[in-house]
């Protein structure tokens, strides 16, 4: 690359005044192999240039050639840690507050209870490498391997609905995906599903990431079938079949790999059931190392926004608060 020779130098100057210059003329004339790098690299020649020091300048010098020159990489995505600045859509603060809901091709909000596309794609970006697997066994309406396809990693969707299988098919043939991945889908209890075959077929045996989204105990009914958990008649019954879920998966997930479990509370007969807690410690239980708790903004309802005037009553009446946040557990497996 054209600017690392120019950089490189640089650090032959000992005037501040005269590499201040040089580093001028190099920001006039950056030739870079896309936009993108041009940006980076004008914001790190800019900070270069409000430097006091000969010893700072050449510092920050010798860092934009290591970023442009090197690469550095988690085990567990593709980041490249030379070049962190370039991350500003990848979220890292613990409270995520999205305003609209990502509609653009095959993702709708078609299915009751599924989650926003950017859960899974942040996620995804930060816990997976491209061509590694992504593991879904509550899929819905197929949001997580619509953004597993569109980020090339490979991703296994199991839900034990018909209808969430179905319309999880139908999204999945709007969208174009190109690469070279595979998604599987399958219609199948997660409490029982033998995942060894699918991933034989694919001569792999474990998965480096799972979603969790599970249905809220018995908010929604998904199916009628009694081992879904949205028709468990007690809170410990759903935890157990959570449980079980888990359980079920763990031998597949690959060591020191993560499971993100998305999941809201609940609130019955005047009482507020921390679900997403009680959840969190039921998977605590298997060993896994607790990484990050997120809030996330709840959006509200189409039965909710119609009736806005009627939930605040109650809200008063009964002396409780309106959900409007859900959680984002990330747990690493040890």
């Amino acid at each position: 690359m054209f600017i690392l020779d120019k950089l490189k130098q640089t650090l032959e100057i000992d005037d501040l005044i005269l590499l201040r210059k040089e580093i001028h003329n190099i920001s006039q004339n950056i030739i870079s192999d896309s936009a993108k790098d041009t940006v980076f690299i004008k914001s790190e020649l800019e900070q270069i240039l409000k430097t006091q020091t000969i010893e700072r300048t050449k510092y920050y010098i010798k860092r934009l050639i290591k970023a442009l020159s090197e690469e550095k990489k988690s085990r567990y995505n593709d980041l490249n840690l030379h070049r962190w600045k370039q991350y500003e859509h990848i979220i890292t603060d613990s409270l995520w507050v999205f305003e609209n809901r990502d509609t653009s091709g095959a993702h709708n909000a078609k299915y009751w209870g599924n989650f926003i596309p950017q859960i899974p794609n942040q996620l995804i970006q930060r816990y997976t490498k491209k061509g590694e697997t992504v593991l879904d066994p509550f899929v819905g309406s197929g949001t997580t391997l619509i953004e597993a396809g569109r980020l090339q990693r490979n991703s296994i969707g199991i839900d034990i609905s018909e209808e969430a299988i179905s319309l999880c098919i139908e999204n999945l043939s709007k969208e174009k995906i190109t690469n070279n991945v595979f998604t599987e889908l399958v219609n199948e209890d997660s409490l029982r599903f033998d995942l060894s075959k699918i991933l034989a077929k694919h001569s792999t045996k474990k998965v480096q990431f799972i979603i969790l989204h599970p249905p809220y105990w018995d908010i929604i009914k998904f199916s009628k079938r009694e081992s879904d958990l949205s028709n468990c008649k007690t809170l410990n019954d759903f935890l157990s079949s959570l449980e079980k879920c888990v359980a079920n998966f763990y031998d597949y997930l690959e060591k020191k790999r993560h499971l993100a479990l998305i999941i809201g509370d609940k609130y019955s007969k005047s009482e507020w059931i921390p679900l997403g807690f009680l959840s969190m410690q039921r998977i605590l239980k298997f060993g896994f190392r607790l990484k990050s708790i997120v809030v996330k903004n709840f959006e509200d309802t189409t039965a909710k926004r119609k009736q806005k005037e009627l939930w605040r009553y109650r809200s008063l009446a009964g002396g409780y608060y309106i959900f409007k946040h859900e959680y984002i557990f990330i747990f690493q497996k040890v």
